[in-house]
């Protein structure tokens, strides 16, 4: 049995946002920020993050280090938009950007969330131009909604079937 299928009938028992939050968690890339995310929802609308100043995440300075503050914002958008939209879809982080508002001398939150409504423009969008990027932001900010630091990712979506006649095309071009 492969790994995504034991997690999705783990997921069943427990609960999928505690799968995805466990996962996330022990993920070594995610665990070396320093960041935990403590919250996430089953249906993957919403999960939060937080990022304490500790000797983890200290920088020189002693603020919450540049790299923590990006890094602890990787990679969720895509997962969560990978299981909401399903094996019809192709994701795939484009690129991304931090603005540092001011330094991170405290504990930090971040919550990704992601209406029904935007999935729906995402449907509707792919199935008429068959792959967009699209923009989300996510802002680190303290226990009291004071804001240090923006991330903004870039997220490409494709419909599977496109992305596959494209990579053929361009894996074609390459033997050439």
């Amino acid at each position: 049995m492969d790994i995504e299928r034991m997690l999705h009938r783990v997921g069943r028992v427990i609960g999928k946002g505690r799968v995805f939050k466990l996962m996330f968690n022990i993920f070594p890339g995610f665990r070396r920020t320093g960041a935990k995310m403590i919250k996430a929802s089953d249906d993957f609308h919403y999960a939060k993050i937080k990022l304490p100043l500790n000797y983890k995440t200290r920088n020189y300075v002693g603020t919450i280090y540049g790299g923590s503050m990006y890094s602890c914002a990787d990679g969720i958008y895509m997962v969560q938009l990978i299981n909401i939209l399903g094996k019809d879809y192709v994701v795939w982080d484009k690129s991304a950007s931090i603005r540092f508002r001011r330094p991170g001398n405290t504990t930090l939150f971040a919550e990704f969330i992601i209406s029904k409504e935007f999935i729906i423009k995402i449907k509707e969008e792919i199935s008429e131009l068959k792959e967009k990027d699209y923009t989300l932001k996510v802002e680190l900010m303290d226990d009291k909604g004071v804001i240090y630091a923006e991330v903004e990712k870039v997220l490409y979506i494709a419909s599977k079937e496109h992305y596959k006649e494209k990579r053929k095309v361009r894996l074609a071009l390459q033997k050439d």
